[in-house]
């Protein structure tokens, strides 16, 4: 409680004019402040303090000034009976924080010069109303020029539409100062704005701090999500003291991906952008236009074994029980254990551009990283392979090195000689986990808590899939241009394969037009070919043709390890005047047909039928205010219009409220979600876990302080420029290397 004010009332209260009584904001709106003379502003009473103060900083706006708050006096019961409001420049800066060398922030200007502009307002003990018992309007300060007024902190302020669009738009990955950039243009200008962007950051602060809980805020964003998408799946894991160490969560759509394209599943666990530098772990494979689908996603607290084997097992519960066939990871050890003991038939595959990372840093000699890429990624035999190996780790007298002799020991997992038939559906490199983690990284920021991160990676699921659309359109928009040889054969692998995946059969086309059947003997039920190049005779490959199930197989596995029939396959199909592709070389999964039945399977879900109605409204309001503002008399009725319309919405939602709230105090027991995962709950729906622990990285703040670098000046809400990925250019996650290398060496040791 302030002390007593000295200033003695100027009016004397008389009663109230019916004509003055201000109750709500819609009644301040009414008032053209223009218009009133200083003597009038002491006819004006109101139904509360809130109301008092609103009024007296609409009028300092129109006077070039703001208002703030100061005084108070309180009646011995502790009741409110009076309050002082003052201009902005009231006062003087206290002098203890002068004389401070050591301080990094610099000194802001002093503002203060103890003006004496103010109103001070009494409450009327039997009616209840505040009427005005002192005003002066006499200033000893210039006053600002009318377009620096709405800079003052006073009256900057943002709606509650202006926070829902920029959260909206957050989550779509827009950065903060993108958002002021857009929000200035639909409204004519940044004069036009009531905000600047340093209140848009301090505004997505004070929403973080509002919280009352990251973990539980989480968790309750995921369950309102399943509202829309009841196969959305999640469960969480927490420490004996309640902490969260695991969140898992994956949608329906990704459900129903996995059932078609789960045979190859790759993970990675180096992003760590997020408050609590918690690795995430994305489950990823390829659809059926060889892009990268996200199956999954997860926050885990370490990379212990425990808290792999937990990952894998939420994702078996997800899938319905079903294991890949083939599994890529970076080659962490734990999650090599857990592999072999979760999905103990499936191929494990060490991720290309995990090792050739490794590579170059336990090397660090480029011709070495070269050269380990070429051993890595060539179709050679096992013989030829050993060959390039030995020679390569002799050239560099490197034979006694750890990591190389590591390597070699687990040549049977990244080496493609050692790999050859099993399905990784080309799925060996990948700059798919350099380009998913770009593309992670235009959504989320280290700033972000645990709902924020899942709010905003959500749209960066959104935008893969979105690729996915697009290369749908493309697949069935039009044909292919018919112009190497074969054109009947090509004309089949055109309807039945996507866009992207006839492009990487093309190639084969031309490198099966300058080979020739040599030799064919017939075995029991089967026909062996052998195939050459014309001008290589003394170097074949066998292929065998079943004619009953018109089955082909090739010694070179091409078809087993891509899913695509190789160059020799096609020569034996163009000798028999096959002309359509038969059934057993055609892999469903890279069929135009592979999503049919799907698109339907799931509905709206993370927001979009929200974004997608507030956007239209914003249209239709635009396109009214601009007509309106033209006549006086348009812009009057619907002022009117808008503020009977709010206030009846706001009166709904409050009654909808109080509803929820009576309902929400009878729950409680434990609640299970469609796939069994009981929580216990509270009067929300779960137990209050604990946020993750925070782990410290090396820099951040205390290096900050050790350069001299202003603190202050990358703190939250003040207006950093760098506080997100502003980069407006798209990441193409693709993965643009081929299925087949068009000069890969084919030794055979079958030679005929």
């Amino acid at each position: 409680m302030d002390e007593d004010t000295n200033v003695e009332p100027m009016f004397d209260y008389h009663g109230f004019d019916e004509g003055y009584n201000i109750d709500s904001l819609e009644d301040i709106g009414m008032i053209e402040f223009w218009n009133i003379r200083d003597e009038d502003v002491c006819h004006f009473h109101f139904s509360d303090v809130n109301i008092a103060f609103e009024f007296y900083n609409r009028y300092a706006r129109t006077k070039s000034f703001s208002a703030r708050k100061n005084r108070t006096r309180k009646s011995h019961a502790g009741a409110l009976k009076l309050k002082n409001f003052v201009c902005h420049r009231e006062g003087f800066k206290p002098q203890n924080n002068y004389g401070i060398g050591n301080l990094k922030r610099k000194h802001t200007p002093e503002t203060r010069c103890g003006c004496s502009a103010m109103m001070e307002i009494r409450v009327d003990a039997p009616s209840g109303r505040w009427f005005i018992s002192y005003f002066s309007d006499k200033h000893n300060h210039p006053l600002l020029d009318p377009r620096l007024t709405g800079l003052l902190p006073g009256h900057r302020f943002m709606f509650e539409a202006d926070i829902g669009h920029m959260v909206n738009m957050k989550k779509g990955g827009i950065s903060v100062r993108q958002i002021y950039r857009a929000l200035a243009n639909q409204t004519g200008g940044y004069e036009y704005l009531s905000f600047m962007q340093r209140d848009m950051y301090n505004k997505i602060a004070k929403q973080r701090r509002q919280l009352p809980g990251d973990a539980y805020e989480a968790l309750k964003y995921l369950e309102d999500q399943a509202t829309n998408d009841p196969s959305l799946y999640f469960n969480h894991h927490m420490d004996a003291d309640g902490t969260l160490r695991n969140l898992f969560w994956c949608d329906g759509l990704s459900r129903a991906n996995y059932s078609l394209f789960g045979d190859v599943l790759a993970f990675d666990a180096t992003y760590r952008k997020n408050k609590y530098m918690c690795p995430l772990v994305v489950f990823f494979g390829v659809n059926h236009h060889n892009q990268t689908i996200i199956f999954a996603a997860a926050l885990i607290c370490d990379e212990e074994k425990d808290t792999y084997r937990w990952l894998l097992q939420q994702l078996k519960v997800a899938m319905n029980g079903k294991a890949p066939v083939s599994v890529i990871t970076d080659g962490d050890l734990s999650m090599k254990f857990t592999i072999e003991k979760e999905f103990p038939n499936a191929h494990h595959r060490l991720c290309a551009w995990h090792l050739i990372r490794n590579a170059t840093s336990n090397i660090g000699k480029p011709l070495f990283t070269s050269m380990f890429k070429n051993c890595m990624l060539g179709d050679y035999e096992i013989d030829v392979f050993r060959q390039k190996w030995f020679e390569m780790v002799e050239g560099f007298g490197i034979e006694n090195k750890n990591w190389v002799l590591d390597m070699h020991k687990k040549r049977h997992s990244w080496a493609t000689a050692h790999i050859r038939g099993k399905f990784f559906a080309g799925f060996r490199t990948t700059s798919r986990c350099e380009g998913l983690n770009s593309i992670i990284a235009k959504y989320v920021n280290s700033r972000y808590n645990l709902v924020e991160f899942i709010q905003h990676f959500n749209p960066c699921v959104d935008h893969i899939r979105w690729k996915e659309v697009q290369a749908d359109l493309a697949s069935v928009n039009g044909r292919p241009s018919m112009q190497t040889c074969f054109q009947q054969l090509k004309r089949s692998a055109a309807n039945v394969y996507t866009l992207s995946i006839f492009h990487m059969f093309q190639p084969i086309l031309v490198r099966a037009a300058s080979m020739k059947v040599i030799n064919m003997r017939q075995t029991g039920s089967y026909v062996i070919y052998s195939v050459g190049l014309d001008r290589m005779p003394n170097e074949m490959w066998r292929v065998f043709c079943c004619d009953i199930e018109m089955e082909f197989n090739c010694l070179c596995m091409r078809m087993e390890s891509f899913g695509i029939p190789c160059e020799h396959i096609v020569c034996v199909l163009v000798h028999e005047d096959i002309e359509e592709l038969p059934r057993s070389l055609v892999l469903p999964r890279w069929t135009k047909t592979a999503k049919v039945g799907l698109q339907n399977a799931v509905g709206l879900h993370w927001d979009s039928l929200m974004l997608s109605q507030y956007s239209c409204l914003m249209d239709w309001f635009r396109q009214l205010a601009n007509f309106a503002c033209r006549d006086n008399e348009r812009f009057i009725f619907t002022r009117e219009m808008a503020m009977n319309l709010l206030k009846q919405f706001k009166e709904e939602d409050a009654a909808q409220k109080e509803l929820v709230n009576d309902a929400d105090s009878v729950r409680d027991g434990v609640q299970v979600d469609a796939f069994g995962a009981g929580l216990a709950t509270n009067d929300l729906g779960y137990s209050m876990p604990r946020d993750p622990r925070k782990y410290r990285t090396k820099g951040g703040l205390h290096s900050l302080i050790k350069e001299n670098i202003d603190v202050d000046s990358v703190s939250e809400g003040h207006g950093n420029d760098t506080f997100d990925n502003d980069s407006d250019d798209h990441m193409n996650i693709e993965d643009d290397s081929l299925v087949y290398d068009e000069n890969a060496s084919y030794n055979s040791n079958e030679v005929l």
